[in-house]
């Protein structure tokens, strides 16, 4: 171990060598961990350290609590899991023979847990820094679990500076990062990160902005991949000093990104308090052959193709990730379930996606034929199961209770209970997941049926609002018709009763999402939200509804977050209140 040195000297100026320099080559481990996946994990750091040192680098990223997975949750609570932990790391220990490498882990001491990062060094545990700044909002709990850091880390290496932190730990910009770098004199910050995505987060803005303020270039890597509702976006970034970006690994994809990094010497080197120094040890100093850079091909997305690849790699590890292979939904013909089968074969392929269409006297021959046209271009497999038969079997058992009361919505409600009951009879005899189909307009309203069209194991499009679900669906068909153009157009309808559309019960989903997306994800009361064609009144209808349907989002299945607030963690409202 390098020696510890806590240092009380007022910081001196450094100052740079003129003509001097040093270069690092660098390696971000944008992966897939697998929560509680312990040997899967140790098996992905030792094959990305054995690439590390084929290409010559001298320090190997992995994200943060990369051993355990992200987020790990209550398993924190269990010592069999922390043991677990704390022996994987040993067990990694010797993958890092002729590198630097940062591995986020959770760490015991004492009493304390801590969101912690290993620095291994030439095949040794050296030092350890802890995560200082612990998140506890949206979707994150970290205080829950973890204890504060209270001092910011840096090592030197090959005559650098440089500062180790974790997420938040840059996300704020008085921070320790700030610390590090102003006062701890560091040459190049590192970051150690599981970040989750959503649509618009600003990631990438905010690490080019932290190392202009911090007038220090910033190596952060990224966690990739699904985990129950969070999907992990990656786009792992290294920019220097000025924010001008030196590589970029691309979203929602495993990669390794390497990158030289070329700093300026300096001597006269700050001295600083409260920060914790170590050193490297003088044989990961020596000079290393390096193999050309790769090339770096960083793809640039648009908003609709982030979203759908989101979509797909949280549909892909929540169903393999849980031992499943095979999904079955149902297709009505209607946007949404057209929608949910693009992503599903994508996510799985044609062979493991399995259509169910279940008509009613209700159903229009259009809605066949166009679930039948979309089954047709994903190549997917079909049953038709006609449900006239079990409709009448329950008038029949039900027609002394029902007989003095007009048909209406549990009449209706029946036939999504029927077909929930027949894609749950296929999971059971096949072992396919049912995949639910609907979106966040509609489960935000209630607008769907308590074990009918929300049973399943996995709601594909529950966080994505019905205008989304039409502009996911044209930028799907840029280059030819997957989803039939029909689909696109015709008027949305449950089509449970004759002539019934959603416009019955919802107002037009261009005027209803607006509403929805200020009283769910901004917060906005009833008096601050305005839109054009619908009255207080109405906006009071809608917010009251979001409201009553609580109990109903609680029972649905997990699907994949996409906005800035998911119902679930993300927004997490009592069913029992006397304030609506």
């Amino acid at each position: 171990m390098g020696k510890v040195t806590r240092k009380t000297a007022k910081p001196k100026k450094s100052r740079t060598v003129s003509g001097a320099e040093i270069s690092l080559r660098l390696a971000l481990a944008q992966v897939n961990s697998l929560v509680g996946g312990f040997k899967a994990n140790a098996e992905s750091v030792k094959s990305i350290c054995t690439q590390a040192r084929k290409m010559g680098a001298d320090i190997v990223l992995f994200p943060e609590l990369m051993l355990t997975g992200y987020p790990p949750e209550d398993l924190l609570f269990k010592k069999s899991f922390i043991e677990d932990c704390r022996e994987t790391l040993k067990k990694v220990a010797p993958f890092t023979k002729g590198l630097t490498a940062v591995i986020g882990f959770a760490e015991q001491k004492g009493k304390h847990l801590y969101n912690s990062a290993a620095l291994m060094c030439d095949g040794k545990h050296v030092a350890t820094c802890r995560k200082m700044l612990l998140p506890n909002y949206g979707v994150f709990d970290e205080k829950r679990y973890f204890t504060e850091g209270d001092e910011p880390v840096r090592f030197s290496l090959k005559g650098a500076q440089i500062g180790l932190t974790i997420c938040e730990d840059i996300w704020q910009e008085s921070g320790p990062g700030k610390t590090l770098c102003q006062k701890g004199g560091v040459d190049l910050l590192l970051n150690i990160s599981s970040s989750p995505y959503h649509k618009g987060k600003a990631r990438r803005e905010m690490i080019i902005k932290r190392a202009k303020y911090y007038k220090c270039p910033i190596a952060y890597v990224n966690l990739v991949g699904g985990q129950d509702e969070l999907v992990f976006d990656g786009q792992s970034l290294i920019v220097d000093a000025k924010g001008k970006i030196i590589a970029q690994g691309n979203s929602f994809e495993e990669e390794i990104i390497f990158a030289n990094i070329t700093l300026p010497a300096k001597v006269n080197k700050p001295k600083a308090s409260g920060i914790k120094s170590y050193k490297a040890p003088a044989s990961l100093s020596k000079v290393k052959k390096v193999a050309p850079l790769p090339p770096c091909a960083y793809m640039e997305k648009s908003e609709e193709e982030e979203v759908y690849s989101a979509l797909v790699l949280g549909t892909r590890d929540y169903i393999k990730k849980n031992g499943f292979s095979k999904v079955v939904l149902g297709l009505s013909g209607g946007i949404d379930s057209s929608l949910t089968a693009a992503i599903a074969v994508d996510a799985l392929g044609p062979d493991q996606v399995v259509g169910v269409l279940m008509p009613s006297p209700h159903s229009s021959k259009g809605s066949v034929d166009d679930a039948l046209a979309l089954a047709k271009n994903l190549k997917i497999k079909t049953f038709t199961f006609h449900i006239l038969a079990a409709m009448k079997a329950y008038e029949y058992i039900l027609k002394e209770k029902f007989w003095s009361t007009e048909p209406g919505l549990a009449e209706e409600n029946l036939q999504a209970r029927i077909r929930g009951n027949l894609l749950m009879a296929l999971s059971n005899k096949f072992g396919w997941m049912v995949l639910t189909t609907g979106n966040k307009s509609e489960t935000s309203m209630g607008y769907c049926t308590l074990y009918g069209d929300m049973a399943g194991g996995f709601a594909v499009i529950k966080d994505v609002p019905k205008i989304l679900v039409y502009k996911l669906a044209r930028w799907l068909n840029r280059e030819q018709e997957i989803i039939p153009q029909n689909v696109l157009t015709k008027e949305p309808s449950a089509e449970l009763r004759p002539g019934q559309r959603d416009t019955d019960s919802l107002p037009p989903y261009d005027l209803l999402d607006p509403v929805l997306l200020r009283y769910i994800e901004e917060d906005c009361s009833i008096e601050e939200i305005k839109v054009s064609g619908l009255s207080k009144s109405e906006i009071q209808r809608i917010a009251r509804l979001v409201d009553l349907n609580e109990y109903k989002r609680r029972q649905g299945p997990p699907g994949v977050k996409i906005t800035p607030k998911a119902f679930g963690k993300d927004r997490r409202l009592p069913i029992t209140t006397g304030r609506r």
